[in-house]
């Protein structure tokens, strides 16, 4: 079965690094379009950044451009995301998720599978 998990969260100050991770398992990797959402306290679930099967074509949202990053490793079945610059704005729990099927999609309907989600929080 598909299975989508994240790692990398954590504590970081303003200003800060961290990295996540989002192992996939339980279905082709290469062929599915991959996105990170976040989720804020009391807020609702929002689309970050998107990335292309072969990982050529990277998207990003107005609040994230220019911060974050993401990759993907084919052979590792993983997809990440480096968020540099980080700012209290920025605590939410993040996502992974798989795509229905190879395009990226900022309507977060478009996607079938979903992690468990890791927590980042910024905070001096």
């Amino acid at each position: 079965q598909v299975q989508l998990v994240e790692s990398g969260g954590g504590l970081a100050q303003p200003g800060g690094s961290l990295r996540l991770s989002c192992a996939a398992s339980g279905f082709t990797f290469s062929n599915y379009a991959m996105s990170w959402a976040r989720q804020a306290p009391d807020k609702g679930l929002e689309w970050v950044s998107g990335i292309s099967t072969d990982g050529s074509d990277t998207y990003y949202a107005e609040s994230v451009k220019g911060r974050f990053t993401i990759s993907r490793d084919n052979a590792k079945n993983t997809v990440y995301l480096q968020m540099n610059s980080l700012n209290p704005e920025d605590t939410a729990l993040y996502f992974c998720a798989k795509a229905s099927n190879f395009q990226v999609a900022g309507n977060l309907n478009k996607y079938d599978y979903w992690g468990q989600g890791t927590q980042v929080t910024v905070s001096s």
